[in-house]
C-alpha cells in the first residue's frame, strides 16, 4: 500500500465514522412507487376447460383457451388445482390476469422447439428473435403468477444438451449487435442452439411473481426486459441447471425482491443493461430503482451487476440478507473495456456470507477481455455491515480500468474471520475505509523482551 492511499483510507476513516450512509429513505421511495396488479374478479380452473393434472395429458390447450377467456373478460384469474400438468408449448400472457398455482399444483413444460414460436426476446443482452421463453408476456400489464405451486421448466435432460452446441450461435448474435443488423433480421430458432428463458415478461410493467417454487429452467429463470413496476417475493427455487440465474432484471426498473429463497446453479440475482454498442445506444433506459432485501442467498453468486450493463445500472439498494448454502462469492460487480455505461450508487448493507471464495469483487476489467475502447465507470459504492466466514481465495477485489478507474468505493463495518487474500485495491481512488477487519482483529502491539 503506497503513503497516498495510507493517508487517504485514515481520512476517510474519519469521515466513515459520522454515520452510515444506507439511504433507507430512497428506499421508501421505490417502493411507494411501485404499483401491485390489479386483477378483475373472473375466474376459470383450467380443469373445466380440460387439463388433467395427470402429468401425462396435454394441457396446452386448456390454459389457451382459459388465457382467451380470460381476455374476453377482460382480465381474471386463472387457478391451476392439485395435480401435475404438462404443458406442451408456451403459456402467453395477457393484461389483467392472474395465473394461481394452489398447493399441489405442478406446471412442467414440454421440450419439443417446434411447440414454441418465435418471439421478441433477448440473449445475453442482445435483441433478437427465439425460441418462446416458456411462460412470456410482451406489452402487458397488471399480470400475477402466485399460489405455492411449482414451476418446472423440465430442461435438466432436454434443453440443457443445447449448452454445447450455443457457441456458434452466441457469436453470432454478438456480431449482430456490434454490427447493428436491424433486429428483425437477427432470427434464431430452427438450426440454432440458443436456450429459452423459463419466465420473461418484456415491455411490460405492474407484475407480481409470489410463493411459488421454480425449478430446471432452459436458461435464465425470470427476466425481467424493458420492464417497470416488478414485485418478486416469498419465491423458492431449486434450479440447478447452466445458466440457472435467478432473476435478472435488464433495462427495468422500480422493482422489489423480498424474501427469496434462493438456489441456483448460477447467480442468485444478475442486474444486466444491454451488451455494447446496443447497450450504449439504450442509455435512456438503465437497471435502475431496484430493492433486493430479506433474501437468503445459495448458488454461484448472491448479488451480480453485469457483466451486460452497457447501458448502465444505478440505484440498487440490496440489505438484511445472508447465505443460505454454498456461494463462490457474495458480490460481483463485473464489466470490461467493450461495454461502455456505468454503474453507480449501489448500496449494500447489513449482509452476513459463509465460506466463499471472495467475498466482495468489483473489477473493470473482467476477465481481461474488452478492446480497451469502451471502459465503464464504476463509482460510487457503498458496503456497510458485511460478515463473511472465510474467503479461501481473496476478501476484498477493488480492480479499476488503466484509463477510467473504480473510484468512490465506501467500505465501512466490514468483517471477513479468514482470507487467504486480504484486499487487493488496483487502478482506483478514493477507496475509504472505516472498521474493515479480515482475519484476527488486531490488538496491542506486543513488546520487545
Amino acid at each position: 500500500m503506497n503513503y497516498k492511499l495510507l493517508i487517504l483510507f485514515l481520512f476517510s476513516a474519519h469521515c466513515f465514522a459520522q454515520k452510515n450512509d444506507f439511504p433507507s429513505d430512497k428506499v421508501d421511495e421505490i417502493i411507494k412507487r411501485i404499483q401491485l396488479p390489479t386483477i378483475p374478479s373472473y375466474k376459470i380452473e383450467v380443469t373445466k376447460l380440460g387439463a388433467k393434472g395427470d402429468s401425462v395429458s396435454n394441457s396446452k390447450p386448456a390454459f389457451d383457451k382459459a388465457m382467451a377467456l380470460c381476455k374476453k373478460n377482460n382480465g381474471g384469474t386463472i387457478v391451476v388445482p392439485k395435480g401435475v400438468y404438462t404443458i406442451n408449448g408456451p403459456i402467453h400472457f395477457v393484461s389483467n390476469v392472474k395465473l394461481h398455482l394452489e398447493d399441489g399444483a405442478k406446471i412442467r413444460f414440454g421440450s419439443n422447439p417446434k411447440d414454441y414460436p418465435l418471439t421478441l426476446t433477448s440473449w445475453e443482452g442482445t435483441m433478437l428473435y427465439n425460441y418462446s421463453p416458456l411462460i412470456y408476456g410482451n406489452n402487458v400489464e397488471n399480470i400475477a403468477i402466485t399460489g405455492n405451486g411449482i414451476i418446472d421448466g423440465e430442461a435438466k435432460n432436454t434443453w440443457i444438451k443445447w449448452k454445447p452446441l450455443e457457441e456458434k450461435d452466441k457469436l453470432l448474435s454478438r456480431e449482430m449487435n456490434h454490427k447493428n443488423t436491424p433486429i428483425k433480421e437477427r432470427v434464431f430458432g430452427e438450426g440454432h442452439y440458443l436456450r429459452p428463458q423459463l419466465i420473461q415478461f418484456i415491455n411490460s410493467k405492474n407484475i407480481l411473481i409470489e410463493n411459488v417454487k421454480i425449478e430446471d429452467s432452459p436458461f435464465w429463470c425470470i427476466h425481467l426486459l424493458k420492464s417497470k413496476s416488478i414485485t418478486l417475493r416469498g419465491l423458492k427455487y431449486d434450479a440447478q441447471n447452466n445458466n440457472n440465474d435467478g432473476v435478472d432484471p435488464e433495462y427495468s426498473s422500480d422493482i422489489l425482491i423480498e424474501n427469496v429463497l434462493f438456489n441456483n446453479a448460477d447467480d442468485n440475482v444478475a442486474i444486466k443493461a444491454g451488451r455494447d454498442d446496443e447497450g450504449r445506444s439504450n442509455s435512456n433506459t438503465p437497471s435502475e430503482n431496484i430493492v433486493i432485501r430479506n433474501c437468503e442467498f445459495k448458488g454461484l453468486h448472491a448479488i451480480v451487476i453485469g457483466s451486460e450493463m452497457s447501458a448502465g445500472v444505478r440505484n440498487v439498494y440490496i440489505e438484511n440478507s445472508k447465505f443460505r448454502g454454498y456461494l463462490k462469492r457474495g458480490v460481483f460487480i463485473k464489466t470490461n473495456s467493450d461495454r461502455g455505461g456505468s454503474v453507480k450508487d449501489i448500496y449494500f448493507n447489513n449482509l452476513a456470507f459463509g465460506k466463499v471464495e471472495d467475498c466482495l469483487y468489483i473489477t473493470a476489467n473482467y476477465h481481461g477481455e474488452g478492446s480497451g475502447l469502451y471502459p465503464s465507470k464504476v463509482s460510487d459504492i457503498s458496503f456497510s455491515n458485511i460478515s463473511c466466514v472465510e474467503a479461501t481465495n481473496t476478501g476484498i477485489v477493488i480492480e479499476g480500468f488503466p484509463d477510467k478507474k473504480v473510484s468512490n468505493i465506501k467500505l465501512d463495518n466490514i468483517n471477513i474471520q479468514t482470507a487467504k487474500n486480504g484486499m487487493t485495491v488496483t487502478n482506483s481512488e478514493n477507496v475509504n475505509i472505516n472498521e474493515v477487519v479480515i482475519g484476527q482483529k488486531a490488538t496491542t502491539p506486543t513488546a520487545i523482551k
